[in-house]
């Protein structure tokens, strides 16, 4: 700014200068003083050109750069939700729905798996399933089961705004059905005297293990739940329909 101002006052000179130049045509040293006003005047309006051009392309590229980086981070968060959904279906076909559907669907394989797994982590409603759990269950067949495949396709594709409202049922959903079995491994006795008849876990490290297990699909849901309400690219859809 400082520059620019001397130069203003160059220029002045300059102005002055060439009157005096015009006036008193002998007077050489002042005509030789004008010419180089005129060169520094002339240098100031190239800076303040040049920076006015400098803004006016930079603010465009600042532009681009930020919607870049906004679909990087959609496109990140699509993807792994993409691969939540993914994952979700072998482990509700073949080891959550043992407990609702006839022990005759599955291979001894697969029981044997289960059955390690609640001895391993001491899942006490995999062991022993009370009847609030398998309406949980039953719901994840009838309702989130079919719902995975699409979630997939859509946030693995990317850019289906359709998915939203959808996703946003789900997430509410699941995360309901958490709190109950999140509090139940947090708070509930396993004595011999419960229900669970023993089985569960016993001290607080294990009910810790048992919830990193369950945790994700508390955490997942929630982040699905935030990106859709907040994501500028999703709630795009839902103001077109209301206009």
């Amino acid at each position: 700014m400082g520059a620019l101002c001397g130069e203003r006052r160059s220029c002045r000179g300059f102005l002055a200068s060439q009157w005096e130049w015009l006036a008193y045509p002998s007077r050489g040293r002042s005509g030789r003083r004008g010419r180089g006003a005129l060169g520094r005047c002339a240098g100031a309006g190239l800076l303040l050109t040049s920076a006015v051009l400098a803004g006016a392309v930079s603010a465009p590229a600042r532009r681009n750069r930020r919607m870049m980086g906004a679909l990087g981070v959609r496109r990140g968060l699509e993807w792994l939700l993409g691969l939540y959904f993914l994952s979700h279906v072998p482990i509700t076909l073949l080891l959550d729905l043992q407990v609702v559907l006839p022990r005759e669907f599955y291979p001894v394989e697969l029981t044997n798996l289960l059955k390690w797994y609640t001895k391993e982590f001491k899942d006490p409603l995999l062991q022993a399933p009370p009847t609030w759990f398998k309406s949980f269950l039953f719901c994840e067949l009838v309702f989130q089961l079919p719902f995975f495949p699409i979630a997939t396709y859509a946030f693995l594709r990317g850019g289906r705004r359709w998915i939203r409202t959808p996703a946003i049922i789900y997430s509410v959903h699941t995360m309901t059905t958490l709190i109950p079995i999140l509090s139940t491994f947090l708070f509930d006795d396993f004595s011999k005297a419960s229900g669970f008849k023993g089985q569960g876990p016993k001290t607080f490290h294990e009910r810790l293990t048992l919830l990193s297990v369950y945790a994700p699909y508390f955490l997942i849901p929630l982040m699905l739940l935030l990106f859709m309400l907040w994501s500028p690219y999703y709630k795009y859809e839902e103001k077109r329909k209301k206009k």
